[in-house]
């Protein structure tokens, strides 16, 4: 006899006194219970379907049959670690190979993408023999202690800033210290990383590595522009560093005519280290560190063997290489693309229409939409983007927000998102935000009288 389903609240009362309370809810308030999910859509314990644009995860769309039928396949067959021979492992390698650039042609796999950019830090260093790190501000590359440390995301909030650690400015052109009306802004961005590296060799200190979310997430779904990885890159190297792409959020075809995020800066740019996890296994915990021959023989240098239980299983191969072949079979490249550019023109329609609208920038099916308060300070708008998208969850669509200022939305679902999706998002955006405003302007004529 089965027993009978907890409810929500229950699930919610066992959640409390069981997982640690760090461990957050989206709408906590009012959390959702979910118990299946297909393709773009999730379904509550009564059935009810949410349309959902933020589960980057589910890469091909959520539980897709390709990807189940392939783990269950090979789950029958045979799970064990990389020590000895398979096939899968070299057939995913050599797939993954023909993405990047020729010059990345050395894999690690590894289970998350903490683990991922753990292990890079490590190669940079093993390979460069220095210790000190570059990133972005608000960059997150991780939860390992390792990442905290080279997350300002995260450490501005916990024990501050390593001595080791630098950070860089945000190439933010909407917000950040050079914006749309500077005659160069990628140079001027650029040169902040080559002074920091100035600075920091006048202590004597020696940098081993840059690191840069392709498409910087937390920080607001930035678009770096074009030409400011070549132009840090080339500080980076002459100072002996080595450029990590952290793609773990942003790879995979999410950007659309480009399988890299960090291809959209151009053919002439190959990163040393690249870094993949989050939608790769599209569910399944699955990430992978390319780099150069150079840093990999600098590393097994040691003599010290690098193993990793469940990194490169035959399981999580094979739902890698389902994963590559559902990408190609619905050519869903071509599909982000053509979605996000439907709604990144839906969305700039409505700019024009709700003042509260900023900017709204993006690639593909990673889009940012900036809520202000007033366009001349572009203060964040983040109690009206935190009502905006509680308004949205009553609807049964799932969105939310980001940047320092949580006043950004960010849209990264899962690629099987179709025009219709997007029509129907933007159509209730705009019918919250038209409420809104009818709202603020009774307020205003109350206060008036």
């Amino acid at each position: 006899m089965q027993a009978r389903p907890s409810s929500r609240q229950e699930t919610l009362a066992l959640r409390r006194q069981l997982i640690g309370s760090s461990c957050k809810l989206f709408f906590p308030e009012d959390p959702v219970k979910i118990v299946r999910a297909k393709g773009q859509y999730i379904y509550d314990e009564h059935g009810r379907e949410y349309l959902d644009c933020i589960n980057n995860v589910s890469h091909v769309g959520h539980c897709h049959p390709d990807v189940v039928k392939a783990a269950h396949e090979q789950n029958q067959l045979l799970n064990t670690n990389s020590r000895y021979l398979h096939d899968n492992l070299v057939d995913y390698a050599k797939r993954l190979s023909k993405t990047l650039p020729e010059k990345l042609c050395k894999f690690y796999f590894l289970n998350s993408g903490s683990e991922a950019n753990d292990l890079a830090l490590r190669l940079a260093r093993q390979y460069t023999k220095h210790e000190d790190v570059i990133v972005l501000d608000h960059a997150y590359h991780g939860h390992l202690t390792s990442l905290i440390d080279i997350s300002p995301y995260k450490f501005r909030n916990l024990e501050g800033q390593k001595e080791w650690v630098h950070v860089a400015p945000l190439p933010d052109t909407y917000r950040g210290i050079y914006r749309e009306d500077h005659k160069d802004s990628v140079l001027a961005y650029a040169n902040e990383v080559k002074k920091i590296i100035e600075q920091a060799q006048k202590k004597g200190r020696k940098i081993a590595a840059f690191f840069i979310e392709s498409l910087p997430s937390v920080g607001g779904q930035i678009i770096p522009p074009e030409g400011y990885f070549q132009m840090v890159a080339e500080h980076v190297h002459k100072a002996g560093g080595v450029f990590v792409a952290d793609e773990i959020q942003v790879g995979f075809g999410r950007v659309g005519k480009c399988f890299w995020a960090f291809q959209l800066q151009g053919e002439d740019f190959v990163p040393d280290i690249v870094t993949m996890g989050k939608p790769m296994g599209n569910g399944h915990p699955i990430a992978c560190v390319a780099t150069t021959k150079e840093i990999a023989e600098a590393f097994a240098d040691t003599g010290v063997e690098y193993f990793n239980t469940f990194g490169g299983n035959p399981v999580s191969c094979a739902i890698g290489l389902a994963v590559l072949d559902v990408i190609e079979k619905e050519h869903l490249r071509a599909h982000a693309t053509q979605v996000g550019n439907f709604l990144m023109e839906l969305l700039n329609q409505q700019k024009v229409k709700h003042p509260i609208i900023g900017d709204v920038r993006g690639v593909g099916l990673f889009i940012g939409v900036d809520l202000i308060k007033d366009q001349e300070k572009r203060t964040p708008a983040t109690k009206e983007a935190e009502y905006l998208i509680t308004r949205l969850k009553r609807e049964y669509i799932l969105l939310s927000t980001d940047g320092p200022g949580r006043n950004v939305l960010k849209f990264k679902p899962p690629l099987c998102f179709t025009m219709d999706n997007a029509k129907l998002v933007v159509d209730k955006m705009d019918e919250i935000l038209t409420d809104m405003e009818r709202e603020k302007t009774c307020e205003l004529v109350g206060n008036h009288h």
